[in-house]
């Protein structure tokens, strides 16, 4: 498995997924979960998925950096 790919299909990623959740942790980067070429979930660091809950849930979390993003 190719760590350096932020994509990566489901399959591949079962097969690997302590060596992909160890990617994640260590170098505190995301990772996609894809079927069919699509974008389907996403592995974030737990810190910062604990920030999106303590600020109300992935939707809040879109709405804050939409409001706060560059332009």
């Amino acid at each position: 498995m190719d760590e350096n790919r932020t994509d990566h299909p489901i399959a591949a990623a079962r097969a690997n997924l302590s060596e992909l959740l160890a990617t994640v942790r260590i170098a505190k980067v995301v990772r996609y979960l894809t079927s069919r070429s699509r974008r389907q979930a996403a592995l974030v660091p737990a810190e910062l998925g604990e920030l999106v809950e303590s600020v109300g849930g992935p939707e809040k979390a879109a709405e804050i950096l939409r409001a706060n993003a560059p332009k």
